[in-house]
């Protein structure tokens, strides 16, 4: 779907903001990398059920999957995905400050936190976090975080998209601001749920359009990479893991793919040990 969204934009452009670099370019309708590129490419069909009524968790099936990875050897069978999730605690209600009870309000599912007062229901959502995956030469930018958590660690230019701005405009807003680099972006290249937190991942391939960039306020240093050359073993996030492994198999594989995966951490594990993860019901363009 995004993909699609992102085409119906063709070579829509928005003046350059604040930040000092230049909007969303988006270089033809099917969102090719360049000249010559192939047609887009089209998602694999795939249908959702609920297993049991309130039992958080549903039942997916991909169909139409071209090709496969190892993390993907199973992708075609059913795979069951928990939807619960880290919650917290509202005790009082952000818009009239009054306490909060917590019930299953009339025709839901889940506990909520209800205003005593005013009644209004707190809901809380998943955060966006967009990104982008550079190229240039044949390398990929990294930045080192310079703040917490994961501070000294590597990672791809990523944050929370803000509201009023679109998730291609966030990731490059983000590159912006951590690595003070003016990119084009290309394509979308990975969208990555961690139901457990509550985060889903946007990322999207880009390209530098000028060879600068440097640490911003967030960042120790930004250096790029080839692909034998990424510090593998010192890198923030298992999002971040999974986008690069995608990455360098695509590479590999002589063409980009878009990816849908979910990401679940192994029970009882840390949540810096990145590794402690798998990437279920992954799908490929």
């Amino acid at each position: 779907m995004l993909l699609k969204a992102m085409q119906a934009l063709g070579h829509w452009r928005r003046p350059c903001s604040s930040y000092g670099f230049s909007a969303l370019s988006l270089s033809s309708p099917s969102l090719g990398r360049g000249r010559g590129s192939s047609p887009s490419p089209r998602f694999p069909a795939f249908s959702v059920r609920r297993r049991h009524r309130g039992s958080g968790a549903v039942r997916a099936r991909a169909t139409a999957l071209s090709g496969s990875s190892p993390d993907t050897a199973h992708s075609a069978t059913p795979v069951g995905i928990q939807t619960s999730g880290i919650v917290k605690k509202i005790n009082f209600c952000q818009w009239c400050g009054g306490p909060t009870k917590h019930e299953i309000p009339d025709g839901e599912e889940k506990m909520r936190a209800i205003c005593t007062l005013c009644g209004k229901i707190a809901y809380q959502n998943p955060k966006m976090v967009v990104g982008c995956l550079i190229e240039h030469d044949n390398k990929v930018l990294l930045c080192k975080r310079n703040i917490e958590p994961s501070n000294g660690l590597w990672t791809i230019p990523a944050g929370y998209m803000e509201i009023g701005e679109s998730a291609a405009e966030g990731a490059i807003r983000e590159t912006w601001e951590e690595a003070c680099a003016e990119v084009e972006v290309l394509s979308p290249f990975a969208q990555l749920d961690i139901p457990r937190i509550g985060q889903t991942y946007v990322i999207f391939l880009a390209k530098l359009r000028n060879p600068h960039f440097s640490p911003g306020p967030e960042s120790s240093d930004c250096q790029l990479f080839a692909l034998d050359d990424i510090p593998f073993d010192s890198l923030a996030f298992s999002s971040i893991l999974v986008t690069l492994k995608l990455y360098v198999q695509d590479v590999k594989n002589g063409r980009p793919r878009f990816h849908y995966g979910t990401i679940n951490k192994r029970p009882g594990s840390s949540p810096s040990d990145i590794r402690a993860y798998t990437l279920d019901y992954h799908l490929q363009s």
